[in-house]
């Protein structure tokens, strides 16, 4: 059997989260995992060093909030000398990057993904939970001013809830150097099911933008290891990206797996958790049997696919990462 390029690994690093935003919830998911079934800095060197000789080239640390652990500067500092990887980043949500920027920085970090669904102190604390917009943008600028080439703000949009601003995310893309990404929503577990009706197609966002702005030209060398498509305006600073989660399908195009906090190996966001790597780990298992453990999950990526296992599988982005 020929294995599917796999080059892409999401390692979640923790379950834990400071925000609750009504599309994720993890204050009401029940509980949180327990330091012991966390994984430890060296277990997850130990995991990743592994996926780099099976041709991991590209490496994104989520959550949770990954900024939430306090080894995280440390942490980055030692995958970065892991030569084979070509590009180290985040996913976070930003609260945590006014006091970090400069440190992310000298620790090598090569990009920074920030999520961040209104521009408005008011709607900020409806989504999230929590009033601290003015700590997130201080942050980003913060990022901005700490000279990493590569800054995305993703942006959920929820009909009837921040679909309003779509010109004012892109006027930021217009202005400064960042990366606005619009990201189609989908419900992932039962406490989000219920906003399945919020979805805003990426097609009447694309609309939306060429009657504002005139027309969009398709770029590249964007860096970028997902299904994002990505625009220029003319005279622009930055970029917009799409990512069309629910609309297009482009499991066929899937270079990623995905790690959670616990050592649990995902080939899909859908598929559930095909092995559970840490009683490898913890029970002196060698580095050439993890290597076939996960081998063997990788040659089985091509038989999931999202329209095959969605209905069937329910998510908790705070322990697998987005």
């Amino acid at each position: 059997m020929v294995r599917q390029k796999i080059d892409y690994l999401r390692f979640s690093i923790t379950d834990r989260c400071n925000l609750n935003c009504l599309y994720c919830t993890p204050m009401e998911k029940g509980r949180f995992m327990s330091p012991d079934e966390v994984l430890q800095d060296e277990e997850i060197i130990k995991i990743i060093k592994i996926f780099v000789k099976l041709g991991i080239k590209t490496l994104r640390l989520t959550g949770g909030e990954p900024l939430m652990r306090k080894d995280i500067v440390s942490l980055f500092t030692t995958l970065k000398s892991i030569d084979e990887l070509q590009y180290i980043s985040v996913t976070t949500n930003g609260v945590y990057l006014k006091n970090l920027a400069h440190q992310l920085k000298q620790a090598g970090l090569d990009g920074i993904n920030i999520s961040l669904n209104t521009l408005k102190k008011d709607k900020f604390k409806y989504i999230t939970g929590v009033d601290c917009f003015d700590e997130v943008w201080a942050g980003i600028e913060e990022v901005l001013k700490s000279g990493f080439s590569t800054v995305k703000l993703n942006v959920i949009l929820m009909k009837g809830i921040n679909e309003d601003e779509i010109i004012d995310f892109v006027r930021l893309a217009v202005n400064r150097r960042l990366i606005v990404r619009f990201i189609e929503f989908f419900p992932a577990n039962g406490r989000s099911n219920k906003l399945s009706n919020y979805l805003v197609k990426n097609e009447e966002v694309k609309e939306k933008i060429i009657r504002y702005f005139g027309p969009i030209q398709k770029t590249r060398g964007v860096q970028g290891n997902g299904p994002a498509e990505y625009y220029s305006i003319k005279g622009s600073n930055g970029v917009i990206g799409f990512i069309s989660s629910v609309t297009e399908d482009f499991c066929s195009k899937c270079n990623r797996i995905r790690v959670d906090c616990a050592g649990r190996v995902s080939p899909c966001l859908f598929s559930g958790h095909i092995c559970d790597l840490r009683p490898l780990l913890r029970n002196g298992g060698s580095d050439t049997e993890v290597l076939k453990k996960i081998n063997d999950i990788l040659m089985l990526k091509p038989k999931f696919r999202k329209k095959e296992v969605e209905s069937c599988c329910t998510i908790e982005m705070s322990s697998i990462g987005g």
